[in-house]
Order: C-alpha cells, then sequence, then structure tokens
C-alpha cells in the first residue's frame, strides 16, 4: 500500500481527542512510508493530518476545486496540490491516486465522499479497502444506521462486513494492509414479488 486518500473535517472538533488522532495517523502514515492522498486544505482535521504527515517526512498530495483555494483554504506546504474544477473531479482523482481510503470524523463532506467511494465498491468500479477511524466513537450512530439497512434488506451483510472499522490507529492500518475483499457481485435482489 503506497498510499491512503483520508476523508475529515475542514473544522477540528469539539474535543481535542480528533486533532490528537489525526497527528498521530498521519505521523504513522508517513513512518511507514504511506503517502497521504486529501481534499488539499489547511483548515480542520485536513490541515492537521497533511501537517503530521509532512512534519514526518512523508508525502502528501492535495486534490482541491478553484473555488475553495479562491477561499484561500488550500494548503500551500504540500508536496503535490493539484487544482481541479469541481468537486467530481476531486473525488475521482482522489479515487485514482489512492490505494485505500480512510474516513476520520468530519461533516457533510466526509459523508458525502465516504458513502460515494463506498459505492464504487457495491458497484465494482473500484476495488479498494474502505475503512472507518471511529475516533472517540464518532462513527457508531452511521454504524447503526447502516446495520439497519441491512436489517431491513437494503444493504447487503457482505457489503456491511466490507467496510473496516476501527478505533486504533496502527491496528487500522494492519487491518487495510490485510484486507480481503468479501463484497459479492451482486448488489441487487433480482426477485420480483
Amino acid at each position: 500500500m503506497k498510499s491512503i486518500g483520508v476523508f475529515c473535517g475542514a473544522n477540528y472538533g469539539s474535543n481535542q481527542v480528533y486533532r490528537e488522532a489525526a497527528d498521530r495517523f498521519g505521523q504513522l502514515m508517513a513512518a511507514q512510508s504511506i503517502a497521504l492522498v486529501y481534499g488539499g486544505g489547511n483548515v480542520g482535521l485536513m490541515g492537521q493530518i497533511a501537517d503530521a504527515v509532512l512534519a514526518g517526512g512523508g508525502v502528501v498530495v492535495g486534490v482541491i476545486p478553484q473555488s475553495l483555494v479562491d477561499r484561500e483554504v488550500a494548503h500551500q506546504g504540500l508536496t503535490e496540490l493539484h487544482v481541479v474544477q469541481t468537486m467530481h473531479e476531486r473525488k475521482a482523482m482522489m479515487a485514482a491516486r489512492s490505494d485505500a481510503f480512510v474516513a476520520m470524523p468530519g461533516g457533510f463532506g466526509t459523508f458525502d465522499e465516504l458513502c460515494e467511494i463506498v459505492t464504487w465498491n457495491q458497484l465494482g468500479i473500484i476495488r479498494k479497502p474502505v475503512a472507518l477511524f471511529n475516533v472517540n466513537g464518532y462513527f457508531d450512530k452511521f454504524l447503526e444506521m447502516i446495520d439497519h439497512s441491512v436489517a431491513e434488506g437494503f444493504l447487503k451483510f457482505d457489503q456491511r462486513e466490507n467496510l473496516i472499522v476501527e478505533t486504533n490507529a496502527e491496528v487500522l492500518l494492519t487491518k487495510i494492509r490485510n484486507f480481503s475483499d468479501a463484497t459479492s457481485d451482486y448488489w441487487v435482489d433480482f426477485k420480483r414479488i
């Protein structure tokens, strides 16, 4: 694994533990020579993890839409900064440049990126590990919703099982390395009642 696409907040969150987790994860990535591919911002957890990887001598690839560059949120100290026109282009480039994906705490943008990449895996557009770094139980309610979707027959159990969930950064990286895709090719129930 050469690179991980990380989705996370443009804010720090209300608990210092999120900022500390971003630092720790970034340090681990740099120490293990794993490049960070992320949204290119210098704010919130995005800026925090980028700075941690850079401080550890690691590679950081940012992908940011021009509209956010215009708002002065682009990180100017990255190894590579790619400026694109749309959020769709941003997500596509991040998907192409990443060997795996990790969602950390964040808001609607993080949920959007996470759900899109999980859907791409489900549809077979990509076959890459997707993980939730569940810092401070942040994704617990989200996971309850996913489990409810499985119970109600809208998601297949193997799709849920394919999502890596971990609270420890070291273990998370090990699980990503050892990932084995368990998803079937059939996400649709073709039976008609």
